[in-house]
C-alpha cells in the first residue's frame, strides 16, 4: 500500500479538521455509552417494554444507537470514505489481497498476546455477540455488526482519534489511545478490565491502527478489515451450532 499511498492524491488538510459534526456524533456515541455502562441494569425493565424477548429488545436497541450514530458518522466523513475509496480503487488486486492477510494477522497477533498473557477469557461482549447472533437471522445481524458497527467504530477510533487529533497530538499517543480505549469500551461496564480479557481488543485495536497509519490514514481500508474481522466471527457463530460451541467455550488451555 506504500505505493498506492504514494500515488495518492495531495493531502487535505481541511480534511482533518474537527467539525461540529465530529463534535455531535462523538458527543452522542459517548453519552449513550456512559449511559447503558453506568445504569445498564437499571435500563433492562424499560428495554424489556420494547419487546418481552431480551434478544430483540438488546437488538433494538443496538440498532437505533448504531444506526443513528451511523447516519451521523457518513455524514461527518462522507468526503474522506470517498476519497479513500478512489484511492482504493486505484491498487485493487493489493486491496483484495491485504484485506484478508490483515485479518490472519489479526488473529495470528491475538494467539500470540493470549498465549503470552495465560488462559483466554471470554468477555461478557463477546458471550452477549454470539448469544445475539445464535438468535437473529443472518439478514439483520450482517447490517449490524458487519456494515454499521465497523464504520462507527472506525471513523471514531480511528479517523477522529488518529486521523484528525494527530494534527494536534504526537500520532504515536494517538494511535496508543485509540488501541486503548477501542479495547476498553468492547468490555467497561460488563466487567472487570482484566488483561487476558482485553487482550484479543487490545490485539485487534492495534492491528487496525497498523493498517491506518501504514496506508497513509485511510479510513476505509481500516473499515473493510474491520468488517471482514467481523463476518469472519458471525459465519464462524453461525456454522458451529450453539451446543458445540458452548463445549469448545469449557476447554481451556
Amino acid at each position: 500500500m506504500g505505493t498506492a499511498v504514494r500515488n495518492s492524491p495531495a493531502p487535505q488538510p481541511e480534511l482533518y479538521r474537527f467539525s461540529a459534526l465530529d463534535y455531535t456524533t462523538v458527543g452522542l456515541y459517548v453519552a449513550v455509552a456512559a449511559l447503558f455502562a453506568v445504569a445498564g441494569p437499571l435500563l433492562q425493565p424499560l428495554l424489556l417494554q420494547l419487546s418481552p424477548d431480551p434478544t430483540v429488545a438488546v437488538y433494538s436497541v443496538n440498532l437505533l444507537f448504531y444506526g443513528g450514530v451511523g447516519i451521523l458518522a457518513v455524514a461527518a466523513a462522507r468526503r474522506v470514505a470517498s476519497r479513500d475509496l478512489r484511492v482504493l480503487a486505484t491498487r485493487p488486486w493489493f486491496t483484495l489481497i491485504m484485506i484478508p492477510v490483515a485479518v490472519v494477522a489479526m488473529l495470528i497477533l491475538t494467539a500470540i498476546l493470549v498465549a503470552i498473557t495465560g488462559a483466554v477469557q471470554n468477555s461478557a461482549n463477546q458471550a452477549n455477540v454470539q448469544a445475539l447472533v445464535q438468535q437473529v437471522p443472518p439478514w439483520l445481524i450482517v447490517p449490524l455488526l458487519v456494515i454499521v458497527g465497523p464504520f462507527v467504530e472506525e471513523y471514531i477510533f480511528r479517523h477522529l482519534l488518529i486521523g484528525k487529533l494527530s494534527r494536534r497530538v504526537n500520532i504515536w499517543v494517538c494511535c496508543a489511545l485509540s488501541t486503548v480505549l477501542f479495547a476498553a469500551l468492547h468490555i467497561v461496564g460488563q466487567e472487570t478490565l482484566t488483561l487476558p480479557v482485553l487482550m484479543p481488543y487490545l490485539a485487534m485495536g492495534a492491528t487496525l491502527v497498523f493498517v491506518y497509519v501504514w496506508t497513509g490514514k485511510n479510513l476505509m481500508f481500516s473499515y473493510f478489515v474491520h468488517a471482514a474481522k467481523n463476518l469472519l466471527a458471525v459465519v464462524f457463530i453461525y456454522a458451529i451450532p450453539p451446543e458445540l460451541m458452548d463445549q469448545l467455550q469449557q476447554v481451556q488451555p
